[in-house]
Formats: structure tokens, sequence, C-alpha cells
């Protein structure tokens, strides 16, 4: 049965790019729930940045259904599903457009035909969310790759969205601004109530989610909790996965491929 907190559903979903193609998308079924965190984890070529495309209405299905707030979508319907949905990608500079922080944070409200007023309180409001209202003058290119990560996401919270879905956000971030956006991500999922979808080939970063949907050659792999999942760490692995860091140190010190955290590892060291 279909859980009322569900935001996202998709219903036996393919889809390929070209039709002389494999599919790239083979069957795929999954429920995102409302205000949690879900990471979407595979290898490159997975499917796992398609299932971002299609979420977003870059792409449509070759079969099946997906519904956003229990509604499927149409056509008709993709320019309200996009007030919904935002995205924030690998490169953010790939999105920036203003000349400061601040008018590129404004920016996609100004398309919106927000009245200036109501921008005046909205940019300050998400910059101080996201950390970032000391630099609301600097250019977007003077920030390091955290920091630009971070306006990415205060442009996506400035249009009041219910769901922020990251592909590969963190991989071009050092393990400090990593770490940094990862913890903001979260705040942002616990204070805001913004359900966040990350789009990762990163174990170690999809650890700290709610819920793990795993795909390999475009087909579902393993579904549930973190924990659930990396109790099949062999099986990870043998479809190109890395393990955490920590799992990693607990097979070589126990022969054992159970889920660890960092600290369960310090403790049993």
């Amino acid at each position: 049965m279909e859980s009322q907190d569900n935001i996202i559903k998709f219903n036996h979903v393919s889809f390929k790019y070209n039709s002389d193609e494999p599919l790239a998308l083979n069957d795929v079924s999954f429920d995102i729930p409302k205000g949690k965190w879900t990471s979407i984890v595979g290898h490159n070529g997975s499917g796992k940045s398609t299932i971002a495309k299609l979420m977003i209405g870059i792409q449509k299905p070759l079969e099946g259904d997906i519904y956003f707030d229990h509604q499927r979508m149409e056509p008709e319907h993709l320019n309200n599903l996009r007030e919904h949905i935002g995205i924030v990608f690998q490169n953010p500079e790939n999105q920036f457009v203003g000349a400061t922080v601040e008018y590129d944070v404004a920016f996609g409200l100004e398309n919106h035909a927000i009245e200036h007023d109501v921008m005046r309180e909205i940019v300050p409001k998400v910059l101080k969310d996201v950390d970032m209202l000391d630099r609301l003058d600097y250019e977007p290119q003077s920030l390091s790759g955290g920091q630009k990560q971070r306006v990415a996401i205060a442009g996506v919270l400035a249009l009041n969205t219910k769901v922020i879905v990251l592909d590969e956000a963190t991989s071009m971030l050092d393990p400090a601004g990593r770490t940094e956006l990862l913890n903001l991500i979260r705040h942002l999922n616990i204070e805001k109530d913004v359900t966040i979808i990350s789009v990762t080939h990163d174990l170690s970063e999809a650890a700290d989610s709610d819920q793990m949907i795993v795909l390999n050659e475009g087909s579902i792999f393993k579904i549930g909790k973190p924990k659930e999942v990396f109790s099949h760490g062999e099986e990870l692995t043998k479809i190109g996965l890395d393990l955490p860091f920590s799992m990693r140190m607990n097979q070589m010190l126990r022969e054992e491929s159970e889920y660890i955290t960092y600290e369960g590892l310090l403790s049993e060291l």
C-alpha cells in the first residue's frame, strides 16, 4: 500500500536516451518519504543521474509513471512541479547568473515575478539559513567550493521548495567542505522540513541519510536504511561501490563487513 507520507513515487519506470541504446532505467519502482533524507547511490552509468533528470521533468519516462505529492507528473504540470523541486548540480558555477551572491539568489525570485520588497526579505533570510549572509556582496566566483554550493542551495530555498535534489553536489569539495555541506543538509532537513535527495556514488555520504536506494545497471539493487543496506557489504563491492572507510577498516581488523560508524570503529579500537 502507498504511504501518504511519500512525496515522490516511481512506479515501474523505464527510460532510454536513444532507441538503439539499451535501457538506462529498467522497471524501477521506489518511494521517497516526505521530510526525510534519501540517498540514491550507484557507480557511473547505474542510472542515478537519469533518475534526477526524470524527477525534475528534464526527461520523461519511456514506460511507467512518476508521482509528485500524489499527482501523476504530466507535461502540463511541469511548471508547478518545478516550483516545488530544486536541484543543485556538481558544479554550482553552472547555475550562477548574478554578479553578486545577493543578486544570484534573487534571480529565481525575479523569474517568478516576486515583488521587490518581498525579495528584500527573502534573500537575507535564506542566506542566513546557509550561513552566507556575511558574503552577500561577494562575487560568486570568489567563493570556495563549499561556499558556492551553499549559495546554490540558498537560491533553491528562496523559492520555498519542498524538495532539494543534490546531484553529486559534494564530489568537487575537499573533506572539510564536504563535511560542512552534509551538516547543512541535515540541518535544513530537520529544521526546515525539507525533503533531501542526494544523488551520489559515495557510500560514506549516504551513510548519513535516512534511506538508501542502490542502483546497478539501471535497476534497483537494494533499498533500505543505511544499516540494512550496508549489511550486504560484499555485494556492494561486487557492483563497484567502495564501502565507507570505517567498514573497510572493520573488515581488515575483524574480517567482518557489517556496518560500523566512525565512532563505533574508534570504540572497537
